[in-house]
């Protein structure tokens, strides 16, 4: 006897309920586009302490399953009952975890937001002064070349005059009125992100639970092969985004470390501001080092130009090393992308969602990347047809009775010399 879920009857009623949700959807995106955004955001709202809580947990998961995994031994010993030191032992190491990652960001900040505060009023107090150094610097490097240095001085005269202008008639007075705004909202997300904090622990304690009744629901909707492939693409996607988050987390702390030793040894200005900010960014792939690169650049700039040329080159021979060296170390093959993908990825997400889209924009397109291609793979297999890129970079057409390529007769691929392609 089928189970009720796999009966026509409800395969039907599940079709119209969608078709009928979806018509009501469509209807609320054309003629109440306002009213729907507004219900959306609404949403949202409600759901933040929860979406906080989720984010927290997966970032902290896999210090919690190394916790876990070195603390049970131990905690077996105390307890005699089993269940009884499982459970004490996922408390406590949630616990640990979260409180672990929130007192790294709460140094963070600590560390940042002074020096960042500091650093803009003494910048805007002192640039009429640093942009007369450099005026000078400029004026004694080029003096052998009047042209050159008339017409760099020109360009120079209009920069400086925007400079001060924005920095003391807009950036000051719209950091006051940010700093006044972060204060009156400073409570509610305070409470969005207590509530977080103890989601976020039950969450790691009850992951286990959460993943059996997800797998359970799935089996006994879908039909057993089909409820494998979705759990197996689940875990894909997991082992995608675990991989790149933590990976990228990693390599992004040794960058900063490195910058922050770098600029101690090489004595210069703005060091804790600049390491951080050179972390940070570096979390995003391809754009991030020249999103950091260049505001850093410009800060020594106004210290000193030729330690800002110190600055850039180490910053470039950093860049080098991460990307040739630490990077693929550390996260490997994680994505399966190719540059040009990885560009496209940033770009669209960063274009939706923002500085989050830049973030998760790689492995989300990583995912559907992997799926489409999972995909298109199974249906040639069921026509019989070759799944290798390789295969279609020189054909001409597919022979309809043998189902081989036939290739280009000047163009043949040597098998020797086939690229591989994902």
């Amino acid at each position: 006897m089928k189970k009720s879920f796999q009966s026509p009857y409800f395969k039907w009623g599940l079709t119209a309920f969608l078709v009928i949700f979806f018509s009501i959807c469509f209807f609320f995106s054309i003629f109440k586009m306002s009213g729907l955004f507004s219900a959306i955001k609404t949403f949202i709202g409600i759901l933040k302490p929860f979406i906080y809580g989720a984010v927290l947990a997966y970032f902290v998961l896999p210090i919690y399953n190394l916790l876990v995994k070195k603390s049970l031994p131990y905690t077996k010993k105390v307890f005699k009952s089993e269940q009884k030191a499982l459970s004490w032992t996922k408390m406590l190491c949630s616990i640990i975890s979260v409180f672990f990652l929130i007192a790294i960001i709460s140094g963070l900040i600590s560390m940042v937001l002074p020096e960042l505060a500091t650093s803009i009023l003494g910048l805007s107090t002192a640039m009429p002064d640093y942009l007369t150094e450099l005026s000078d610097w400029l004026n004694i490097t080029l003096k052998d070349n009047v042209d050159l240095q008339n017409n760099l001085m020109r360009i120079y005269n209009q920069f400086s005059d925007l400079a001060i202008a924005w920095m003391q008639n807009d950036m000051l007075p719209k950091m006051i009125e940010l700093m006044g705004g972060s204060l009156l909202g400073t409570v509610n997300m305070l409470k969005n992100v207590v509530v977080g904090i103890i989601i976020a622990i039950y969450m790691l304690c009850s992951k286990d639970l959460f993943a059996a009744q997800a797998k359970k629901m799935i089996y006994s909707i879908f039909s057993t092969k089909r409820a494998n492939l979705i759990v197996k693409n689940f875990r894909f996607v997991h082992k995608v985004f675990g991989g790149f988050i933590t990976g990228k987390l990693l390599d992004s702390f040794i960058i900063g470390v490195i910058t922050f030793f770098a600029m101690t040894i090489l004595n210069m200005p703005y060091i804790i501001l600049i390491s951080v900010v050179i972390g940070v960014t570096n979390f995003i792939p391809f754009f991030g080092p020249f999103i950091g690169a260049i505001p850093c650049s410009l800060l020594v700039l106004m210290i000193d130009p030729i330690q800002c040329v110190y600055f850039v080159i180490f910053i470039l021979i950093l860049q080098q090393f991460d990307g040739n060296i630490l990077g693929p170390k550390i996260l490997g093959d994680s994505t399966g992308l190719s540059s040009f993908w990885v560009m496209f990825a940033i770009l669209i997400a960063g274009g939706l969602f923002g500085f989050v889209g830049m973030l998760i924009g790689v492995p989300l397109f990583a995912v559907l990347y992997s799926l489409i291609s999972t995909l298109i793979n199974h249906s040639l297999s069921e026509k019989n047809l070759p799944t290798k890129t390789d295969s279609y970079m020189f054909t001409d057409h597919i022979n309809p009775e043998t189902n081989e390529p036939v290739f280009f007769e000047d163009e043949k691929p040597k098998q020797e010399n086939s690229i591989s392609i994902k």
